[in-house]
């Protein structure tokens, strides 16, 4: 497995890596491997598995990759521009967190109080 920086100077802290073949690919921010707006659900299924147990990690780390983006996508010619910029790279964490978790059908009973 490769591990590689989305790119120096491009607001992404060099402390965050993308690790696997689904990469993205500056500054069309595509992936490398099938061409899909990055993050495609590949990348997307490696970085919930990376960063598992570390929603807030994920965020911060997507967060400046949003803002790299953002960045690079404004300066491109014959773009969409940054409609779908927010749900592409920070929207569906949330709604791939709550797919995924387990929720009780019941809530857990109060424990009865004691008397003094």
């Amino acid at each position: 497995m490769s591990m590689e920086h989305p790119g120096p100077g491009h607001g992404v802290d060099a402390g965050c890596v993308v690790r696997g073949e689904h990469l993205p690919s500056i500054p069309w921010w595509q992936c490398r491997a099938c061409g899909l707006p990055w993050p495609c659900d590949q990348a997307k299924d490696a970085l919930l598995t990376e960063y598992e147990g570390n929603p807030i990690g994920l965020s911060l780390y997507l967060a400046a990759c949003l803002h790299a983006a953002i960045d690079d996508l404004r300066g491109l010619r014959n773009t969409d521009g940054c409609v779908d910029v927010f749900d592409r790279f920070l929207g569906w964490t949330k709604r791939r967190a709550s797919s995924q978790r387990v929720t009780a059908t019941e809530p857990s009973p109060l424990p009865k109080e004691t008397g003094s």
